[in-house]
């Protein structure tokens, strides 16, 4: 850490103080493996890798395998990948798992100290038992068991003995706690799973919160930075290190969690729309998972700039998902190159221009690129003929005013070309358009006239038009106030459209995850599903930008 280092949140205040005695930064981001990380995830990810960094400390990777029910290895090759996008660096790969046979032996121990005992009251009664937030809770009726029964029956428990839900092993704290998470908390059930990771070795299972401060306290983790629903549990986490006798204390600290406008994040109604079929799996762009992100068309850039403007905050708050897309169109903007793409295509003949003639006609890659950057002066070249096509909604019959495009008798310019004026139409048998008839002056090139038109408009030429299909996503949910019973009823259908258009040649040679801008349309990703015969492009974001920055 640098001497003039300026704290970014009230987390990094904390760090600072503590490290005036301990130097040492060591954090951990600990995903549970039972779906794909999600732009919420990721704000715990940032805030862990990146804090670490700041203070020149380590992060390491650990799978939250606790509960062997909907875990899976191909959650664990997936968060990997969205870690690796993102840019970040862990220190190692642990699993919860790696430490089951050190919990099994602390929870040995407490027994041994009479601070643990196995209860066989079901979840229920255990609920009944537990009180509520204004009445104490009530000492279950095995709560005086001998220490040698405890030990026989929680060794019978690992053994296999019981059935699932039958005991559990519960720490001895204090049932009239005003905290219900110290009310005697349960830290080990039986649970018949096979495990991703271990296998059939075992068939009890630590809880989170008896497992996770015990892996903290063993990596040498010094700030356990979660969300704020663990604040309520932070006085067991530290019951647990103390009670095992840990001398290293990791210190608990909470923040908010990311909440998103128009965007579900729990995972429960993620799986949900997979499993369910509504969406194309994991990563379909409609998701807000990382991979989903991913395929749309974000940066990592974008997603870090957007979680350093969101911050870190003590309450929760609602962030409208206008800046995420803000943050992913400025990033767009800066890197990709200008391409044009007709998605919706009207033929258009320029009647006095020679059939077989074609001149080269130069479009910048990235006109904002400045002197230094890999793009700064780079162009391509699209071939100008006598047939292209335009978009259908550049062209109207009978325009409104301040109609800026191609009309009867009206005049635009084409893109890095020329001048042309619409001299007649004609039109298919249910009234839309089936081509237009126009004539260019050759005096007109772009870059050799001065004479101007108030509409320029993309094209592509009809000779070198390479097919595509688009894909136009909008938002998966009409509404965000969903439950599990109605938000099924509440998915927007029209989240996604295809259409078929064209491309310039340029994009012919694109490759799964290129981006580009398609002038006057929006920003573009090449999708894992394209192919050279066969060209598919998601739409990431528009052009237009509703957020304003300086307003929030």
């Amino acid at each position: 850490m640098e001497s003039n280092f300026e704290p970014r949140n009230f987390i990094e205040e904390f760090i600072v103080q503590d490290t005036k005695a301990n130097p040492t930064v060591m954090t951990r981001f600990p995903p549970e493996p039972n779906g794909y990380l999600h732009i919420g995830h990721a704000k715990a990810l940032w805030i862990n890798f990146s804090t670490a960094e700041r203070f020149g400390g380590k992060c390491n990777l650990r799978f939250d395998d606790t509960n062997p029910t909907k875990e899976d290895v191909e959650y664990v090759d997936a968060i990997e990948k969205d870690i690796r996008w993102l840019g970040f660096k862990w220190n190692k790969v642990c699993y919860g798992s790696d430490y089951f046979d050190t919990c099994y032996e602390l929870a040995v121990k407490l027994i041994k100290e009479g601070k643990a005992y196995v209860c066989d009251l079901d979840k229920n009664q255990i609920r009944e038992y537990r009180g509520t937030l204004t009445e104490p809770g009530i000492n279950s009726p095995y709560r005086d068991r001998s220490v040698e029964e405890n030990l026989d029956l929680f060794e019978r428990m690992k053994n296999g003995e019981f059935p699932d839900g039958s005991r559990t092993l519960r720490a001895k704290i204090d049932m009239a706690s005003p905290n219900i998470n110290m009310r005697d908390p349960a830290l080990y059930r039986i649970l018949h799973k096979t495990h991703h990771h271990l296998g059939d070795k075992w068939c009890i299972y630590p809880m989170y919160d008896f497992a996770h401060p015990i892996q903290d306290a063993i990596e040498g983790i010094t700030h356990s930075l979660c969300s704020l629903e663990y604040e309520a549990h932070r006085p067991l986490y530290n019951w647990v290190i103390d009670n095992c006798g840990f001398e290293h204390k990791p210190r608990q600290i909470e923040f908010a969690r990311l909440n998103l406008s128009n965007t579900i994040m729990s995972k429960r109604f993620l799986r949900a729309l997979v499993e369910g079929h509504y969406v194309d799996g994991w990563d379909d762009p409609r998701m807000p998972t990382l991979c989903g992100m991913r395929r749309k068309g974000y940066t990592p850039e974008a997603i870090k700039d957007f979680l350093e403007r969101a911050g870190v905050a003590k309450s929760d708050s609602l962030i409208d998902s206008a800046m995420l897309e803000h943050c992913v169109r400025e990033d767009l903007n800066a890197h990709c190159d200008r391409v044009m793409a007709v998605l919706n295509p009207v033929k258009v003949i320029i009647d006095n221009y020679p059939a077989d003639q074609f001149e080269e006609i130069e479009i910048e890659n990235l006109p904002i690129a400045e002197e230094g950057d890999e793009k700064f002066g780079k162009t391509h070249i699209v071939r100008f003929g006598r047939e292209i096509y335009i978009e259908n909604d550049d062209f109207m019959v009978e325009p409104p005013k301040k109609f800026f495009r191609l009309k009867p008798d009206g005049e635009v310019r084409l893109k890095g070309a020329y001048i042309i004026k619409c001299n007649s139409f004609i039109l298919n048998d249910d009234g839309s358009i089936k081509e237009i008839h126009c004539t260019y002056d050759p005096d007109t090139r772009s870059g050799e006239c001065e004479r101007k038109v108030k509409g320029t408009i993309q094209w592509v030429p009809v000779a070198d038009a390479v097919p595509a299909e688009f894909r136009l996503y909008d938002a998966l949910m009409t509404s965000e106030d969903v439950s599990a019973d109605d938000f099924i009823d509440k998915l927007n259908p029209e989240s996604k459209k295809v259409v078929h258009g064209f491309v310039e040649p340029y994009l012919a040679a694109s490759k799964p995850g290129d981006k580009f801008q398609f002038m006057r349309i929006g920003y573009f990703c090449t999708d894992p599903d394209s192919s050279e015969n066969n060209l598919i492009f998601n739409r990431t974001v528009g052009l237009k930008d509703s957020y304003n920055p300086s307003k929030q």
